[in-house]
């Protein structure tokens, strides 16, 4: 490959263990670094090239703008020149952010939030007929049914979630006649002057009228009502409040929808999150397994928390608890006639329930007795110390699925929206593999297709990005905190292909890691499609095939540490394979035969009825005392099988984990282990103590 004037030039780099090496990097090229460990690839790649390109480019911005972003050191370097913007894909963990997603992350969430606020058909979520908005007769008929002659209140929302002062509006609010508003649920005059913080987010509503529900007067309010809000009225009666629209509405059930707006289809807002689960699709639940030793009486110590502290601030202070929460048990199941001598297995359905759940006055106590279950979750929830509340979680609690929302994390009006007959949750809940066929069939008219064509072919490309990158078997509603390090890289080069950038440098740290060699051929695409947009990709890589594709490889060495950080080849592959310097070059023409010994296993470990994810109720015996491996292709099953089953059941019987294991149905075996542990992808520690 010949020298070009545009090439990234390298002069004298001495970052780590680089020996003040000079190098000519060709551009819009894909450049493979290789080299033992530790011989200064990433030194190279992240250290130098990364934190130099992405220093230059964030010292480009303006003085406001760096402020907000972190800037890396400058590399020990004489020079570089030609150096684009650079963008790492590190292999590293996704985010542990429960709200992050495969579909959030890549963007495919943002489109379809899109798609279904402009293209949506509205079903009720009581009756689940399509919904239309209410004529304004078919409100007054409401209205009168329920509250003809009554005292009401019709209010005028004007502002839902926005920032500002709203000086403006309460202004012109004055001038068009009006003297009250409802601010974030508070009732003020407009005759005074409301001061708002311009930095948070405000609700509005306008009090057009209070009266007695008559048709005429009824008329006159709401017509004002909706014109005001366009189209969109508040009937206050006593406590409740009931929206009107004449945009969503079903007759039938007298239900409303008040905004379809992109922001309502997202579980991160709270204008479409569950409320109860705030949009996680879990809550923290007491687990009556964990607070409960059902082998034991109420005398001897059932119950787990008043018998253990929550907090061992005090040595006294738990002795003190113990007692105050003993004494006023024993007086409630006085009073309930409960056993407190024999087992807790042994106490009748109704006498657990109280227990955990019941109320009831104490005459020798201020307070009421409360069950176990209930004085856990109030202390968890009224607390302000976090160390307490996370103490409570980790001893009491584990997550379920949201009874409210089943896990689908939007409200049910929102799920309510359906396009081809599925909810914008129903389609998250897909693989992408399946995702990608569900749109494909998707067909609109009209108006609706001009708006949803346009999203269609964005979130078909991302998908095909992400199938494209072997990771189609994902569901797109998957926590990006759940993936592997490598799952997790792919996911960020699909996003980077979908972006449609060009002029860039891409730096990734070893793509293939963890995939099977179906799946590499794949992944080498789309790096390919990356060179080919006008980028420059530089990959550190130990993968034959990868690098037999590259362009131009460097290799690093010759050993590794004070050893390495000499550049010992660079050109293109057909080049390295004849190089006598090269030991990559050596291991590539003369492949290492590794000596195989055979060793007697000690026994199994029998894995029955594995379901958890993906497995289909597999038996697997895995032998002992000997290196077993587990191979299959991406998605496969293996991570399931190994660490979602077999460690996190190993750690609940030998270090009484509170963590579930994943779904089977026996593990036998476990006499045979006294000790395990998880070597895994983590880095070992980030602080300089460490």
């Amino acid at each position: 490959m010949k020298n070009s004037a545009d090439d990234i030039v390298i002069v004298r780099a001495r970052t780590h263990n680089l020996k003040g090496i000079n190098l000519r990097i060709p551009k819009n090229r894909f450049v493979v670094i290789c080299g033992l460990s530790g011989s200064g690839k990433s030194s190279l790649a992240f250290d130098t090239l990364y934190a130099e390109g992405q220093r230059r480019y964030v010292e480009s911005l303006s003085a406001y703008a760096r402020q907000f972003l972190g800037q890396l050191q400058k590399p020990d370097v004489e020079s570089i020149s030609n150096l684009s913007p650079a963008i790492a894909i590190e292999e590293k963990g996704g985010s542990a952010n429960p709200r992050s997603t495969v579909a959030t992350s890549t963007e495919i969430h943002d489109f379809m939030r899109v798609l279904f606020a402009r293209a949506g058909i509205p079903h009720c979520p009581k009756c689940g007929r399509v919904i239309k908005g209410f004529s304004p007769d078919e409100i007054i008929s409401s209205i009168l049914s329920s509250h003809e002659g009554k005292e009401i209140e019709l209010r005028s929302n004007v502002a839902s979630g926005k920032k500002g002062a709203f000086a403006e509006l309460f202004l012109k609010l004055r001038k068009e006649g009006f003297s009250s508003v409802v601010v974030d649920g508070k009732p003020c005059d407009l005759v005074g002057e409301i001061e708002l913080d311009k930095k948070k987010k405000h609700d509005i509503s306008v009090i057009i009228d209070r009266f007695r529900a008559g048709k005429e007067r009824l008329t006159d309010s709401l017509n004002a009502a909706l014109a005001l809000s366009g189209g969109v009225c508040e009937l206050v009666a006593g406590k409740t409040v009931k929206v009107f629209s004449v945009h969503h509405a079903c007759v039938r059930c007298g239900l409303s929808i008040k905004d379809l707006s992109p922001r309502a289809f997202s579980f991160n807002s709270p204008y479409g999150a569950c409320p109860e689960c705030t949009g996680l699709g879990e809550v923290m639940k007491v687990d009556e397994e964990l607070v409960i030793n059902p082998d034991f009486s109420l005398s001897d110590g059932a119950l787990i928390p008043w018998y253990r502290p929550i907090t061992t601030r005090s040595h006294r202070w738990v002795h003190s608890a113990r007692g105050y929460y003993h004494g006023k048990l024993e007086e409630a199941c006085a009073l309930m006639n409960i056993p407190m001598n024999i087992k807790w297995q042994k106490l009748s359905k109704k006498q657990r329930d109280f227990v955990l759940h019941g109320t009831i006055p104490l005459s020798n106590f201020s307070s009421p007795y409360k069950g176990l279950i209930t004085s856990i979750k109030e202390r968890f929830s009224s607390t302000e110390s976090d160390f307490v509340r996370e103490e409570i979680a980790h001893l009491y609690m584990r997550k379920q699925i949201c009874p409210v929302c089943s896990g689908k994390r939007l409200k049910d009006e929102i799920l309510a929206v359906k396009i081809g007959g599925e909810s914008i949750a129903d389609i998250c809940d897909m693989s992408v593999s399946d995702a990608k066929k569900f749109f494909l069939t998707l067909s609109f008219d009209g108006s609706a297709a001009q708006i949803a064509l346009p999203l269609l072919k964005e979130i078909n490309s991302r998908l095909n990005f992400i199938s494209g990158v072997g990771l189609d078997y994902l569901t797109l509603a998957r926590t990006t905190g759940t993936l592997s390090r490598g799952e997790a890289q792919r996911i960020r080069l699909a996003t980077q292909i979908g972006s449609g950038l060009s002029g860039v440098l891409y730096v990734l740290d070893e793509p293939t890691i963890g995939l099977h060699q179906k799946d590499i051929y794949a992944l080498m695409k789309n790096l390919m499609k990356l060179r080919d947009t006008g980028n420059s990709v530089c990959v550190v890589e130990h993968e034959e095939a990868v690098m037999l594709a590259a362009d131009w490889i460097i290799e690093l060495g010759p050993g590794a540490g004070a050893l390495g950080g000499e550049v010992v080849f660079e050109g293109t592959p057909a080049a390295m394979l004849k190089s006598p310097e090269s030991l990559t070059g050596r291991y590539l023409r003369n492949p290492v035969v590794v000596k195989k010994s055979k060793k007697q296993n000690k026994g199994f470990i029998r894995i029955k009825g594995a379901k958890q994810f993906n497995l289909k109720n597999i038996d697997v015996d895995i032998p002992l005392g000997v290196f077993t491996c587990v191979t299959g292709v991406s998605g496969s099953g293996k991570s399931t099988l190994l660490d979602e089953i077999l460690m996190k059941a190993l750690r609940k019987k030998l270090y009484d984990s509170k963590e579930p294991p994943g779904s089977h149905d026996s593990i036998e075996g476990f006499e045979k282990i006294d000790k395990a542990l998880v070597i895994d992808q983590s880095p070992i520690g980030r602080t300089p103590r460490s």
